[in-house]
């Protein structure tokens, strides 16, 4: 029985290495994928071009700007002459902020509040949204600056109503990178597992290799077990590779067990081979398998809390994401990587990957090889 099996194994480990096409999608795409997503899922908008109108142009409003500007949200981009003229700049995307400073602001500095018109781009609400917290939350700063300045000038001391006091665990600089990280291992996995484990058999019917291979005294589930291991051992492998890169070169912090990492992504993939092998079942060409997995890996993005916080969803949305074995393993892998939790606090997350990896494999290995039969 092993050597029936050792020899699949080998048959598509032989396939593998001389189908290039195949061996860079395994090696090389997951290195590539991750180092786009991990330059491109900062979800933190930076250096918005920007243009001012300054009406004052005194010290205290040119030190407003520079305050500003020193946050790194905002890029100066030059002056405009009046409102309408950056409003059409904004219009024409030369611009996504501007910043008009009425005349007598440092005047009315002493006197009452001064006020500033920030315009921003809201076609984009992520723009929006960094813009409008950067431009308040400095506003503030530079208001209670003035105010304690004011205050010891006179020789007298301010005490605000609440001292606030923060502590941000475990993503204490609040990099979104550490977030979406192990969202991109977890979403790297499965699709790489269930594209190449779908694409294999599917193949082997297509050039009708599979009945060559079962007039062979093989079993249809020996033949199914040395077809799939390869890409077990190809998915860890490509799940510690994207691990290195992202703790090495993008500098995300692993804090807990990596013997538990590898254990549970092990776990994970079952579920994806599963996938895989269902989607195979179903899929006539190579064609319709790319097909279905998209159907599987769209839901898996939108609703697994990947990209969405799942506690915003809908009721409905959240039951139908319970549905989807990434929901459970995004929660594990997080919660080893950023956390450095253990099984102790991760298991109302484990037992329904488990019981969702067995069963889908199950039901998948025992359909297609009544197919086989």
């Amino acid at each position: 029985m092993l050597r029936r099996i050792w020899s699949v194994i080998r048959k598509e480990i032989l396939h593998i290495l001389r189908d290039r096409r195949t061996l860079f999608v395994m090696i090389l795409l997951p290195v590539a994928q991750l180092l786009v997503f991990g330059y491109a899922v900062e979800t933190e908008v930076r250096h918005l071009p920007t243009l001012v109108v300054d009406h004052d142009r005194t010290q205290a409003s040119w030190q407003y700007l520079e305050k500003l500007f020193n946050t790194t949200y905002f890029d100066f981009s030059g002056y405009a002459s009046s409102q309408d003229e950056l409003v059409a700049a904004i219009d024409g995307g030369r611009a996504r902020v501007g910043i008009v400073i009425p005349a007598h602001f440092a005047a009315d500095l002493d006197r009452r509040a001064a006020q500033v018109l920030v315009i921003i781009d809201g076609s984009d609400p992520g723009v929006a949204r960094s813009a409008l917290t950067a431009a308040t939350t400095t506003s503030q700063e530079f208001a209670i600056e003035l105010l304690t300045e004011r205050v010891s000038r006179r020789g007298a001391t301010m005490q605000t109503p609440v001292d606030l006091r923060t502590r941000v665990l475990y993503n204490p600089n609040l990099r979104s990178l550490d977030f979406m990280l192990p969202g991109i291992v977890g979403l790297i996995m499965q699709l790489q597992t269930l594209l190449l484990t779908a694409f294999s058999v599917v193949r082997e019917r297509e050039r009708g290799t599979i009945e060559q291979l079962l007039v062979t005294p093989i079993r249809p589930w020996e033949l199914l077990l040395g077809k799939i291991t390869p890409y077990i051992g190809f998915g860890l492998l490509n799940t510690a590779m994207v691990l290195v890169i992202g703790c090495f070169w993008f500098g995300v912090p692993f804090k807990g067990s990596l013997f538990l990492f590898f254990w549970l992504s092990l776990l994970f993939l079952f579920s994806s081979l599963g996938l895989g092998l269902a989607i195979s079942t179903v899929a006539a060409n190579q064609q319709q398998a790319q097909q279905l997995a998209a159907l599987i890996t769209l839901p898996s993005l939108l609703l697994s809390g990947y990209i969405f916080p799942r506690e915003s969803m809908p009721a409905l949305i959240r039951d139908v994401g319970a549905l989807i074995p990434l929901t459970y393993f995004l929660q594990i892998i997080r919660g080893i990587i950023l956390k450095g939790v253990g099984l102790a606090y991760l298991w109302q997350h484990t037992v329904p990957l488990a019981i969702f990896s067995v069963s889908v494999f199950a039901l998948s290995v025992a359909s297609f090889g009544r197919r086989l039969e």
